[in-house]
């Protein structure tokens, strides 16, 4: 409990305040003994020399179980075991020799990275198939990790066991699920603030004489802007001096005092100003909480974890409009601006002490600063501060602004994946201009009841999950242990059958939203709707980083941003649309355009290899 809240924002406060007294790390104990194989370095003793270089070696692996001593040397066995084959035996024997010393040499590799940077070191298909392999060996005894000296005499700053608890990979089970449980409720709190306006549509209508459009703005905008966030907080938080906290909690602490502002604006035009800064300043749970969640999990159980986060994102704007609903109609508009800040001052303050910093390269760069303090040897440096000092703004303004883009301008897999989440993604935010017109227009629900409606949402979301981590844990994990990570396009099979669920979903929901059908048969709809939606995401977010490694973090911002986009556009061509066409030939049009992305996922899936083949992004 002490190491979290010395690494929660509240106790890096304490800490300056008592110029390090309180709240110490190991390094500024008086106790504190330097690992034997710093000393030897500093002696000049035991010294293993690589050229210095501005990058990490490939072999960083996330889970970190083994190390050198647990098993033979393999370059020993395997050469001899050569030696015993003659002219005479076949080179497929001698080709399996080189695999075995390929699989063992990986066997030996120590862990220095979460995963977030194994994807980013990942250049070809085999440093990804290493890093999958690595993450799969079962943990062994703790081993002293040797640091590396550079040809240039830095010493580089490691971990110094393979189990280091200061490493996040190796965080107990409890410590992990605080961080998780808390980054799910930041962001179901952000995201829940997009529809928990939607209640309140009538009555700003009504206080400022504004059309439906103009009101609509409101909920635009918020869910534009944390499209937008993303192109500069992702960025942000991969510079190690930066890390993951200040993002999260100076833009936080802004949200969450405008949300003030917010409650009691009586200008509309204020009032729309003020919802996109909430959703910009809100942005980071969405920028950076997957890499929060990547830092603490290996490749194999992250999709675990991944799933959790979707499922906060996905039911955050659904159970907004369920929590407004009913008081605005009670109260006044206003009730669901200060609901939010009920919720989010809370999630603020349990994120203020108790959320500690997660970025591996930040840690690290803090344990060197703190071992050339004590040692007063310079020569001590973490790899991400050689990093950094190779690190210009016109790269970080590359990769922020233009790289996202790129990337969907110049590879076609990319450009359907995002048109194709962007799109199932509009839908999903046509449903708070669809849902009014059926259930308070043909059944007569009131705004409390037609928030309840969209629990539809949360029962597929729960559905998906369940078959989903199924999936995974009987089929993928099994098949990865067995032959290796194989092919991006494996991780599109579910995505073959769910696809058709959207359309169908749609349809069903489209013409059964009618006085004369019971309601609950629309509601099944959504369900299979949701269902096809949350599942396609999973796999397509599983299938981009895995093709493009090195680019994950851009992918998904251009993503987020595109997304983002066109759902702020469905909020407001949606409801012209289903009052020109009808609902009935309005989902039907969006379920036409879903057709068509469900045959380019089998094109996906079946040409994808001779996609990337061509690709100038995609790991060879």
């Amino acid at each position: 409990m002490q190491a979290l809240i010395r690494d929660a924002p509240i106790g890096q406060i304490i800490r300056w305040v008592t110029h390090n007294r309180v709240l110490q790390y190991p390094e500024e104990r008086d106790d504190f003994e330097l690992p034997a194989s710093y000393v030897q370095l500093k002696a000049g003793q035991g010294q293993r020399h690589v050229p210095a270089q501005p990058e990490e070696p490939l072999s960083a692996e996330p889970e970190g179980p083994a190390t050198e001593e647990v098993y033979p040397d393999p370059e020993t066995v395997l050469e001899k075991e050569e030696e015993l084959y003659t002219a005479e035996e076949s080179e497929s024997d001698l080709e399996k020799i080189q695999t075995a010393r390929t699989a063992q040499t990986a066997r030996t590799q120590i862990s220095r990275v979460g995963t977030r940077t194994a994807l980013q070191k990942s250049i070809s298909r085999a440093d990804l198939e290493q890093q999958f392999t690595l993450a799969s060996v079962e943990r062994g005894p703790s081993r002293p990790i040797e640091p590396e000296k550079l040809d240039d005499g830095t010493i580089l700053v490691d971990w110094y066991t393979t189990d280091d608890t200061e490493n996040p990979q190796n965080w107990t089970f409890g410590k992990k699920a605080v961080v998780l449980l808390q980054i799910l409720m930041y962001t179901m709190s952000v995201y829940m603030g997009s529809a928990i306006y939607s209640p309140s549509i009538p009555g700003v209508m009504q206080r400022f004489g504004v059309s439906i459009g103009s009101a609509s703005l409101g909920l635009s905008m918020y869910v534009l802007a944390y499209g937008i966030g993303p192109l500069l907080f992702s960025p942000l938080s991969e510079i190690p001096i930066i890390g993951r906290n200040p993002p999260y909690m100076i833009s936080y602490a802004i949200f969450v005092i405008l949300l003030v502002p917010t409650a009691l604006v009586d200008n509309f035009a204020g009032l729309i100003v003020l919802r996109f800064l909430q959703g910009f300043f809100g942005s980071p749970c969405l920028a950076t909480g997957g890499a929060t969640l990547q830092d603490m999990y290996s490749l194999i159980k992250l999709p675990y974890v991944l799933s959790l986060w979707a499922f906060a994102a996905t039911c955050g704007p659904a159970l907004g409009p369920i929590i407004s609903g009913f008081s605005v109609q009670a109260e006044n508009w206003r009730w669901s601006m200060w609901e939010m800040l009920w919720m989010n001052g809370p999630v603020f303050l349990s994120l203020f002490f108790f959320l500690p910093e997660t970025s591996s390269a930040n840690i690290l760069l803090r344990r060197a600063a703190r071992l050339r303090k004590l040692t007063g040897d310079d020569r001590l440096k973490a790899q991400s501060e050689i990093d950094q000092a190779n690190l210009s703004a016109r790269d970080v303004t590359v990769e922020a602004l233009w790289r996202p883009f790129q990337l969907v301008l110049l590879d076609p897999s990319i450009a359907f994946t995002a048109v194709y989440t962007a799109l199932v993604y509009g839908i999903f935010y046509s449903f708070f201009e669809a849902f009014p017109l059926v259930y308070e227009v043909m059944y007569g629900f009131n705004l409390g009841e037609i928030g309840l409606t969209f629990l539809a949402v949360t029962v597929g979301v729960i559905l998906s999950i369940t078959w989903y981590w199924y999936y995974i844990y009987f089929i993928v994990e099994p098949s990865i242990r067995a032959n290796g990570l194989g092919s991006p396009e494996r991780r599109l099979i579910p995505a073959l059958f769910v696809t058709w669920f959207v359309p169908a979903g749609l349809f069903i929901f489209g013409w059964t939203s009618d006085p004369d059908i019971h309601w609950i048969v629309s509601c099944i709809g959504i369900v299979i709707t949701t269902i096809g939606i949350f599942l396609i995401i999973q796999c397509i977010f599983l299938y981009l980083p895995l093709s493009y490694p090195q680019y994950a973090a851009s992918l998904f911002a251009g993503n987020d941003f595109l997304r983002s986009a066109l759902a702020a556009g469905a909020i407001h061509f949606s409801y012209p649309m289903f009052h020109n066409l009808g609902v009935d030939r309005g989902i039907s049009l969006l379920a036409g355009l879903t057709i068509g992305c469900s045959a380019g996922v089998y094109v996906l899936y079946f040409f994808g290899e001779k996609l990337r083949a061509k690709s100038r992004f995609a790991a060879k």
